[in-house]
């Protein structure tokens, strides 16, 4: 089988990986066959999927371009899979050059793909860790030595605590990162919801319980939790295309992306 370039040696590329497939709903290039295959498997089953996908990653370069606008530099993406299309560096140092960014997974697969794309960004940095063990990820020396967290931060965790099952505690999790930032850090958050489709939620859960990371939906209470001791900003928590949308991501239906989206202050 051909190794693309852009493909790490360490990569087994008989196998689908799910930040590949993510990479594939988005539209990028960082993607194989056997990707694809599991990809068009999934649309099968739940035809809005790249749709929900898509309005994820926009959520997320909303975010991202509401907080540089407002001055946040550092950004720490924790559960970024692969950094290619829409990425947090991009859009952040669209507004400022010197925005630094780490990027932080727990599939290895994700950070050989990151390293390889990101390697000659001095301003990046990608770290192998995992959002359960929060103080782990807040000290790894990469993450020290490209944020200075006595400044301002954004955190994200985008699409990532529906993988993180109650036994693991995700609002512990959560609260300990709250609790190590400054004040003016940010918070940056959304979370898979089976309020607004119940109908399809069953199959959508039973989908990723054939893979690594099953997902836990929440209810938009539960999701409003992690938001402890942060202070929304305006809309609020919200369907994933209402926060704060560019005319092109308008959507008749918004309900239907199953996902809440919330930015959080820390004062």
């Amino acid at each position: 089988m051909h190794r693309p370039s852009w493909v790490p040696a360490e990569v087994d590329l008989s196998r689908p990986s799910a930040a590949r497939v993510y990479d594939y709903y988005l539209g990028g290039s960082h993607n194989l066959e056997v990707d694809r295959r599991m990809a068009r498997e999934a649309i099968s089953l739940w035809p809005d999927l790249p749709a929900i996908m898509q309005a994820n990653r926009a959520f997320l370069r909303r975010a991202v371009r509401y907080l540089a606008g407002r001055g946040i530099t550092q950004f720490l993406d924790i559960g970024s899979g692969i950094p290619t299309v829409g990425n947090v560096h991009e859009a952040a140092q669209q507004a400022h050059p010197g925005a630094r960014v780490v990027y932080v997974d727990s599939d290895p697969v994700a950070v050989a793909h990151s390293r390889a794309i990101l390697g000659g960004d001095e301003q990046t940095a990608v770290v192998h860790a995992d959002l359960r063990e929060a103080e782990t990820v807040l000290e790894d020396p990469a993450v020290r030595a490209t944020l200075d967290l006595d400044q301002p931060i954004a955190v994200l965790v985008v699409a990532v605590l529906h993988f993180v099952s109650e036994e693991d505690d995700p609002f512990g999790a959560v609260a300990r990162i709250r609790d190590r930032l400054a004040p003016g850090s940010h918070l940056v958050l959304s979370h898979a919801s089976d309020e607004g489709r119940p109908d399809a939620a069953a199959s959508h859960r039973e989908l990723y319980s054939r893979t690594p990371t099953p997902m836990t939906m929440r209810s938009r209470d539960e999701i409003a939790r992690f938001f402890d001791g942060f202070e929304l900003v305006d809309p609020g928590l919200v369907w994933l295309p209402l926060w704060r949308p560019d005319a092109s991501d308008a959507a008749q239906h918004p309900e239907r992306t199953t996902g809440f989206a919330g930015v959080g202050r820390r004062g």
